[in-house]
């Protein structure tokens, strides 16, 4: 098991390498058509190699998250809708209630 978990972190880490060079190459503009081209292809199937690796991450991760039965599955790319933020310190003083949101140009509920 650890030496998949290296394989794939090294495979990965060999991907991204080569998409630079790949890169660096078309950069420069000193390629032929058809050597660019070859490139940009080559480019293509590591993005798609790069993408499936971290797709078996992201499967993983969310297999030990539904194992510990704490953690809802992992969604890339969604954000919490608003930061956590931490619980006020208890000085012994009443708190200050708390603000009310203004409405938002999606709530179209009439509060009444």
């Amino acid at each position: 098991m650890a030496k998949e978990k290296n394989a794939a972190r090294g495979q990965y880490g060999e991907v991204v390498s080569r998409l630079q060079q790949i890169v660096g190459s078309l950069e420069a503009g000193e390629l032929t058509l058809e050597d660019s081209l070859d490139r940009f292809q080559e480019g293509i199937t590591l993005v798609k190699q790069g993408e499936a690796i971290l797709a078996d991450a992201e499967k993983r991760i969310e297999q030990l998250l539904s194992e510990d039965g704490r953690t809802a599955p992992l969604k890339l790319g969604d954000a919490p809708a608003e930061p956590v933020k931490a619980a006020p310190a208890v000085t012994g003083r009443k708190a200050a209630p708390a603000p009310v949101p203004a409405p938002s140009a999606e709530d179209d509920d009439v509060p009444f």
